[in-house]
């Protein structure tokens, strides 16, 4: 009798290698171009090291164990004593040591030198590619430098801490460690983004400090050593700096209610909390406080659209590196002209996000030289949000649909991003809070309009579709702008815009091309796959394919 287990038919064939150990950065096919065009090469090594460490099987290994063994809540010890813990996978610390040895959460406030906003965004831009979960403790921590630094003592205090390159995963008080998170607890069941419906209330204890008491109703990352939160005061809303911990080793009055069951992010803790007389220290003007957690908005909103970018790039890579090796119908998926369109309007998407993202961090880091550089970057950060966050799950979805039902499984690593994509889109302001947002900028910010306006300008008169459509928008903003209703459009066709006058300045031609032709072409679907037959798609997919060695 034939031995079944040597017959060639039940051998296992046509399947597509794993997308690991290769450098993430060099292969990306946007990203360099980006950090040499804004003046941050002086980091290309620790991009490149960062790019080998998220391009690894081990880091890859570690993502997969961190969503698969979420954390857990450990309300009480065996005693029955409250202390509020959560329990971590190991694969998490691994993770968050890595990232932060990078200083993934630090490397502008460390090194403040030109270029320094962008070199950070771009370790984020491939962190998150890899493990979107350990990305919004980082995240949180970057954005909350500038805050913490309006208070000379909190400062002290916290700054050595939060900038550290030293992870330390124990969960305890702040002179015990050697580096620290930063969290935000802001929202409450009542109202949602309306953070004006804030019912948590401080007491002054006339010492300094405040005791806060109410409920929140998502605490991000609420292990984290130090969070900011707003809460009630005589003056009204304000802002507070809260450790997590006491210096004797207890919780500081925040009792856990229940960590949320998310669609993604599952690797990292978010939860419901009860303040029970945590002790705070107010931070910037009593009264402000909606304001004062703002700035650190600014740089959230700024970072988030960075990290959904990364996303998008991911997804590309995985997609076009499947079709690369995978044959149907005689030839591989990357030869047959319907697979190029889509890969290659894929990468469209993915390179205009990027250079729209970092054109951003580019303003950022001259805002103190340049009032129009602030303006900019006030402004976009909103509109690159908004645009960014809404197209990665459409890319995602197409590029997970790229892989057929090899992409639908849970140990491919396209499911991990299809549950992250959406994501973004809600963290710091929902769709509709942001566009109205970029409407009060535009009317309220003196100079903005004039600023947006020079920005598109720079690209004029390179390509005559860019500037039909450049007329329209002249034409159609101040009603835009008027009617509130008009808000989603109005931010839409600005982020349009301006990654067409980025990719005019920046992008090679064939990019250009193909991305006037449909985003700008007052006829686009806003679909995958409908480069008209004039774009040499077929180039533009193989250029996405990631190079390894």
């Amino acid at each position: 009798m034939a031995d079944h287990a040597t017959r060639p038919d039940w051998e296992v064939t046509n399947q597509v290698p794993v997308l690991a150990d290769y450098d993430a950065f060099a292969a990306d096919p946007v990203l360099p171009g980006i950090i040499l065009a804004f003046g941050a090469d002086w980091a290309c090594e620790r991009l490149h090291e960062a790019g080998r460490t998220v391009g690894s099987a081990q880091v890859q290994e570690l993502a997969y164990l961190a969503n698969r063994y979420t954390p857990e809540l450990k309300a009480f010890d065996r005693f029955g004593n409250r202390i509020d813990e959560i329990a971590f996978h190991p694969a998490w610390h691994e993770l968050m040591r890595l990232a932060i040895g990078q200083e993934t959460h630090a490397l502008a406030w460390n090194r403040p030198e030109p270029g320094a906003q962008v070199a950070r965004a771009a370790l984020q831009y491939l962190w998150y590619g890899a493990e979107s979960g350990i990305c919004c403790p980082i995240s949180m921590t970057y954005a909350a430098v500038p805050v913490l630094k309006q208070d000379a003592a909190l400062w002290e205090r916290w700054g050595g801490l939060v900038t550290s390159n030293r992870y330390d995963p124990r969960q305890g008080p702040a002179h015990l460690k050697t580096g620290a998170t930063v969290g935000t607890a802001m929202t409450e069941t009542q109202g949602g983004s309306d953070l004006r419906q804030t019912q948590t209330y401080a007491e002054d204890n006339r010492d300094g400090t405040f005791s806060l008491h109410g409920r929140k109703w998502f605490f991000s990352v609420p292990h984290s050593d130090v969070f900011l939160t707003l809460a009630r005061t005589g003056e009204g809303i304000s802002c507070f700096v809260v450790p997590g911990w006491l210096p004797d080793g207890s919780r500081n009055g925040v009792a856990i209610q229940r960590l949320k069951d998310k669609v993604g992010n599952r690797s990292n803790a978010s939860s419901e909390v009860e303040f029970t007389g945590a002790i705070g220290h107010l931070i910037g003007e009593p009264g402000r406080g909606i304001r004062t957690g703002l700035s650190m908005n600014h740089n959230s909103r700024l970072d988030i659209a960075a990290a959904s970018s990364g996303l998008m790039r991911m997804a590309v890579s995985l997609a076009a590196h499947h079709a690369q090796h995978r044959r149907a119908f005689q030839k591989s998926l990357i030869d047959q002209p319907i697979m190029q369109n889509v890969l290659a309007d894929l990468a469209i998407e993915a390179e205009a996000a990027a250079w729209l993202a970092f054109r951003l961090f580019a303003a950022l880091d001259r805002q103190e030289a340049s009032e129009s550089e602030r303006l900019l970057a006030r402004v976009g950060a909103p509109i690159a949000k908004y645009w960014i966050t809404r197209r990665a799950p459409a890319v995602v979805t197409e590029a997970l649909e790229c892989h057929g039902g090899n992409g639908f499984i849970e140990e491919n690593p396209m499911a991990r991003l299809y549950h992250e994509a959406p994501l973004n889109a809600i963290w710091e302001g929902s769709g509709n809070v942001i566009c109205l947002d970029v409407l009060r900028s535009l009317a309220r910010e003196e100079g903005a309009v004039d600023v947006l306006r020079a920005e598109l300008m720079a690209a004029a008169g390179v390509d005559r579709r860019y500037d039909a459509a450049l007329k329209r928008l002249e034409g159609e903003l101040p009603e835009m702008m008027r009617n509130e209703g008009q808000a989603r459009r109005l931010t839409e066709q600005l982020a349009l815009m301006l990654q067409g006058s980025l990719l005019l300045r920046f992008a090679p031609a064939a990019v250009v091309d193909a991305f006037i032709a449909t985003r700008l072409g007052g006829s686009w679907s806003g679909q995958f796959g409908d480069l008209p037959p004039a774009v040499d798609a077929a180039a533009l997919a193989r250029r996405a394919v990631p190079a390894v060695s």
